[in-house]
């Protein structure tokens, strides 16, 4: 966004705001089963509400785009898919939590469990969610892969499984062409 002189806010979910950013530790610290799905949900939704008061919409406000390393379709993939909470009351608590608010793009990076999970040993300890069975990481992909072909106009699905450059190209190329920006590469 820098290189096409674009004013960006980078940032994350869950987390984001202090406040956020202290849920997120409850969420992902400690044994795999700690919370329910629905206690996961209604924390999720207390950090994600916090985010948007605090940085998204102010962010948007003043004109700047907001980049987010994961947002509400992550709540109905993990929460939804993943651990067989109703998607329609989820979509319900995600409208009373952000009202009219929704991502013009969602990139969905796409690849095998195994390689994924793989990944992410590489980078840290594993995660509460990063703990859990491959059955539930396979219904996690299928998630987002529904999500993706229920919103073509928004979701982007990426194949993630290529060296980083191959992966940066076609995230880059997405952008460029559903938000009609010169990003370029290098």
């Amino acid at each position: 966004m820098q290189r096409a002189g674009i004013g960006a806010e980078r940032t994350r979910e869950p987390g984001g705001s202090p406040g956020a950013e202290a849920i997120r530790r409850l969420l992902l610290e400690g044994e795999a089963e700690r919370w329910d799905a629905i206690s996961e949900a209604l924390l999720l939704s207390a950090a994600r509400r916090d985010h948007v008061i605090r940085r998204i919409a102010p962010a948007l406000a003043s004109g700047r785009w907001v980049v987010c390393d994961r947002f509400a379709d992550s709540t109905l993939a993990y929460q939804g898919y993943g651990r067989a909470l109703p998607i329609g009351q989820l979509q319900q608590l995600q409208g009373f939590v952000l009202g009219a608010l929704r991502p013009d793009l969602t990139l969905i990076l796409d690849l095998p469990v195994a390689q994924g999970l793989a990944r992410a040993a590489r980078r840290s300890a594993a995660d509460r969610f990063e703990a859990l069975d491959t059955e539930f990481h396979e219904r996690l992909r299928r998630g987002y892969r529904t999500i993706a072909a229920a919103e073509p106009e928004r979701c982007v699905l990426i194949e993630a499984a290529g060296d980083t450059e191959t992966v940066e190209r076609a995230i880059l190329a997405a952008i460029e062409a559903r938000l009609g920006v010169r990003l370029g590469a290098g």
